[in-house]
């Protein structure tokens, strides 16, 4: 056990001080898309104080959330963890440095990778029964995208389990997150995420910031509100 942690935080130490092992042709890149290290060790610290088991994950880009919570998962040490990521682009775009990475940390025996579009990952797991314990969310920042992204989540994490918001910040993340704060029941957990903030996204927000990542606990029951029942978001 403490073997691999340490080889999962030898991976995480090199991919924080030297960057991957290749990046986009776009200056800075790494350090745009990845979620900051202190992120990543509050969302590993928030999975085991849950004692998650199986978790899934939209986007995995440069691996630096997948990596913290592939970490969270052989410290629960459950009897069969899974880590499910989703990542339509990670060959296109990331040249799979990403998964190459999860791979040299040998969480690659927990993790599986779904190289399809949200949008048809969610509805198959779904319809193969997967129950997840978390996720945690970092694909598309389009609204409608993510609204479909925590469409099926709801249906595929547990009643009492949570959803990880990254990128809260720009508006068309928090706008469909507040939909389903508003209208079913999910409820923040509070200063989970309290000392990163980040620049909101969109023309004319420069040097604003809000909390970059938002953590919600979903009902338990879950239930469906009536349709008369509804709060504009």
């Amino acid at each position: 056990m403490n073997e691999r942690r340490a080889r999962v935080w030898e991976v995480r130490r090199r991919l924080t001080q030297d960057g991957p092992p290749r990046t986009r042709p776009r200056e800075g890149d790494f350090e745009t898309v990845t979620v900051p290290e202190r992120v990543c060790d509050q969302l590993r610290d928030l999975l085991i104080s849950e004692g998650a088991q199986t978790v899934v994950e939209v986007g995995l880009a440069y691996a630096s959330s997948a990596l913290a919570i592939g970490e969270a998962l052989i410290t629960v040490n459950p009897p069969s963890p899974r880590h499910v990521i989703i990542d339509p682009f990670q060959e296109r775009d990331w040249s799979n440095a990403g998964w190459d990475l999860l791979c040299s940390a040998g969480l690659d025996s927990i993790a599986s990778l779904m190289r399809a579009s949200s949008s048809i990952a969610l509805p198959q797991l779904l319809a193969e029964g997967l129950v997840a314990d978390a996720a945690f969310v970092d694909g598309s920042h389009r609204f409608h995208e993510v609204f479909v992204d925590l469409y099926f989540l709801r249906k595929i994490v547990r009643p009492g389990g949570l959803i990880v918001i990254d990128d809260d910040c720009t508006p068309s993340v928090r706008t469909a997150v507040h939909y389903y704060e508003q209208n079913l029941g999910w409820t923040e957990i509070a200063d989970t995420f309290p000392s990163e903030a980040a620049p909101t996204a969109g023309a004319g927000s420069r040097g604003a910031s809000r909390t970059r990542c938002k953590a919600l606990r979903l009902p338990d029951p879950s239930f469906e509100p009536s349709f008369e029942e509804f709060r504009t978001f």
